[in-house]
């Protein structure tokens, strides 16, 4: 009777516990300027940055709304936002009016900002179609799935009172 090998000896372990390789956050910061570049240029054919695409989208179906608000629903700074803002005002897109009292102002879509955002819509969604095409709708796909778990598996802890606030 032949004996067995012992388990150290046989086939590589599976790949389900094998590492990963590299660092994870190079890897996402090089998929995300890949990404970011593929829109940014099909967004500049009408003149806008995706940022400035995103501002207009989300001032048209949250606005009017205050500058703070419109940080917190975009996961930005406060003073992101009001770097942003500044183009879009200059270029009439957006306006800063005055708000419910003195202190207050709250941020409103122009009708030129109405056109551009209606404009720089079918830039991005020319770039997603692109993309969809370069990666395959099923990638695209489980990469969203993907975020999206992820997302959820890293959310940040509320703040309990009294914890730096």
């Amino acid at each position: 009777m032949q004996a067995e090998k012992p388990p150290t000896e046989t086939a590589a372990p599976p790949a389900a516990t094998a590492l990963p390789q590299g660092c994870t956050n190079f890897k996402l910061r090089q998929l995300m300027r890949r990404v970011a570049h593929h829109y940014d240029a099909e967004m500049a054919q009408c003149g806008l940055k995706t940022t400035q695409y995103s501002l207009l989208s989300h001032v048209l179906k949250l606005g009017p709304i205050r500058p703070g608000d419109l940080a917190v629903a975009m996961k930005m700074d406060a003073s992101t936002l009001t770097r942003n803002l500044r183009p879009l005002v200059d270029a009439g897109w957006v306006t800063l009016e005055p708000g419910a009292d003195a202190r207050s102002r709250l941020v409103h879509i122009t009708d030129a900002g109405r056109d551009k955002r209606v404009e720089a819509q079918r830039r991005w969604k020319a770039a997603q179609l692109a993309l969809n095409d370069a990666l395959g709708v099923e990638r695209v796909l489980a990469l969203h799935t993907l975020v999206d778990d992820a997302l959820a598996l890293l959310a940040l802890p509320a703040q309990e009172p009294g914890d730096g606030e």
